[in-house]
């Protein structure tokens, strides 16, 4: 069934007379005319509810429970994807999905975060929440991408990297920053895509990039607004506020200059068009690729250590 928040109920309403207009055309009765004129209301609604959305908003549609993932997508993005398993020390660590697969004829190596549909895969993948050894999985398909000289793609989609005892143990800390390391001086193309929720380390411990791009209501932070909330005011239910303070969306990212691009999503959210979401997403990479393919491989990772290095001066 479709899920709507709280701001989207004008839509809601106007979504379910749609459909019960449908149904009745689809038993032969003639109401052509005013199926139109309902789904040219909807669409100004949808138009005028999306146009102007707060962060905190944005941060509902990025965790959307019909919001697409990695898994989703990765069909519709990339041809021939073959799924890699295990970082060859401890397991194979569901919450982040490795493999090649081809874009726009090259070949690619990808790491990608996938949280899960259903309540059994969601919790298979830990909600998206890598453990060490997810992170070492895609350290080394990104080395085999380097020995092969193949660009590499990154999906990103956490809420974190996950913080339990296990997880603390085995080197989670360590597992992270030695991504960060040795991203920064990888001799591959790097392209990091964040479809959903970017949280913390945990995110960037896939997203040291050339390039890096959001879907339009995706967010990219430190801290989750509910952390961030309960940290400062002791209060989680001030998370809405703590959204906007963040300055967690595609938008205000791109005018720091912490992502080079925003990727649109169909009205109303990836979820309402997942193919139309991975076309665009598509679109958008294969530029890019064309784009750090033509730079030396020394020139990219000496402009990819000064870009992480003066975040924030």
């Amino acid at each position: 069934m479709p899920f709507y928040y709280d701001f989207e109920q004008p839509i809601e309403s106007l979504d379910e007379d749609v459909e019960k207009l449908k149904q009745q055309q689809a038993a032969g009765q003639d109401v052509r005319e005013r199926l139109d004129k309902l789904e040219a209301r909807l669409l100004e609604k949808k138009r005028e509810v999306y146009a102007n959305l707060t962060s905190w908003q944005r941060v509902q549609l990025a965790r959307h429970p019909m919001r697409p993932g990695a898994l989703q997508i990765l069909p519709h993005l990339l041809d021939d994807f073959l799924e890699l398993h295990g970082d060859r020390q401890f397991r194979d660590d569901p919450a982040v999905v490795t493999g090649l697969g081809r874009l726009g004829g090259k070949t690619l190596l990808v790491a990608a975060q996938a949280k899960g549909k259903g309540t059994q895969e969601t919790l298979r993948r830990n909600f998206g929440m890598a453990h060490p050894e997810g992170y070492r999985k895609a350290l080394r398909i990104f080395e085999t991408a380097s020995r092969l000289g193949c660009p590499i793609l990154t999906i990103v989609d956490t809420p974190g990297a996950y913080p339990g005892l296990a997880a603390e143990e085995r080197g989670q800390a360590e597992a992270i920053a030695r991504n960060l390391l040795e991203m920064s001086d990888l001799g591959a193309p790097i392209l990091t895509v964040i479809i959903s929720e970017g949280g913390s380390g945990g995110a960037l411990g896939l997203a040291v990039a050339d390039r890096i791009y959001m879907l339009e209501n995706a967010i990219y932070s430190v801290i989750s607004p509910e952390g961030c909330a309960a940290i400062l005011w002791k209060d989680a239910a001030r998370a809405p506020e703590a959204a906007g303070a963040l300055k967690l969306t595609a938008d205000e990212l791109l005018k720091m200059g912490l992502i080079d691009g925003i990727i649109p999503e169909p009205l109303g959210g990836a979820h309402r068009d997942v193919i139309q979401s991975a076309n665009e997403i598509r679109r958008t990479l294969e530029l890019a690729l064309a784009d750090v393919l033509q730079a030396p491989v020394d020139e990219l990772c000496r402009r990819r250590r000064k870009r992480f290095r003066t975040i924030g001066t």
